[in-house]
């Protein structure tokens, strides 16, 4: 690479830190360095950005949890589903391409742009602590989001947060911080599994993982303490939402 591709990795990598701890998708802008840029196969390029993703998600923890907002207390079975997913979608990552996902996946971010807009209120609340979540109908649907984080992960994030504020009624930023720990440890089961299938190009992953983990930290950081946090998380994610959906039906000049 030449230095000015490193320093546009550099920025993209900061910039998909940012975007994954508030919202998520930030993998559409390190998939495009490492596949783009860097020339990585698929499933390299999809293994190798695993890297980043745990970093920036455990200092993405670190920051919720010493500002207040991060609490593991009745979550762990959303833990234990996400894990299973992960071992099977990353099983399933390492075989074949993730191409024939994409095709599926824009009609979903289309789906979740309707459910951001119509009556946004539903995303701005606080967390009702008197939730309690229907395992028969939750323990599929995070074995789902497990699967697909652990096949792809791109746009995982942001179906996560539908599912924790709209069905576990949790306020923006305490979703975004128990996502957080869900992604860190579907990361962990991903690269386990990619590392024995000899996936991970070390050196680029570990370069790349240090923007993502000092945009995780400081994002999840400055947004705990912000007044109005949960309001910029609805924004910020419904504009990943639609740049995103420019991205994936070639709207945007050179896609």
């Amino acid at each position: 690479m030449e230095w000015h591709e490193w320093l546009i990795a550099l920025v993209g990598t900061l910039l998909a830190g940012a975007i994954n701890t508030l919202a998520g998708n930030g993998s559409a802008i390190t998939l495009t360095i490492l596949t783009e840029m860097l020339s990585l196969p698929g499933p390299v390029a999809n293994a190798t950005n695993r890297i980043g993703l745990l970093l920036q998600a455990s200092a993405g923890s670190v920051a919720f949890y010493r500002n207040g907002r991060l609490s593991l207390r009745g979550q762990h079975w959303y833990l234990v589903f996400s894990g299973i997913g992960a071992v099977a979608g990353t099983l399933v990552a390492a075989r074949i391409s993730n191409e024939q996902f994409r095709e599926v996946f824009r009609y979903l971010m289309l789906f979740l742009l309707l459910v951001l807009i119509v009556k946004p209120e539903r995303w701005l609340r606080e967390t009702d602590a008197n939730q309690r979540p229907n395992w028969w109908l939750a323990g599929p649907l995070f074995i789902a989001l497990g699967f697909y984080g652990g096949f792809i992960q791109m746009g995982m994030g942001l179906f996560f947060l539908a599912a924790m504020v709209l069905g576990a009624r949790m306020s923006m930023i305490e979703a975004n911080a128990l996502k957080s720990v869900v992604v860190g440890l579907i990361q962990v089961v991903a690269i386990a599994i990619f590392w024995h299938k000899g996936l991970i190009e070390w050196r680029i992953g570990a370069a790349m993982a240090i923007g993502q983990s000092i945009s995780g930290y400081l994002t999840a950081h400055y947004a705990s303490r912000l007044p109005r946090a949960n309001l910029i998380a609805h924004r910020v994610l419904i504009l990943v939402v639609l740049l995103s959906l420019a991205k994936l039906f070639h709207l945007l000049p050179g896609t």
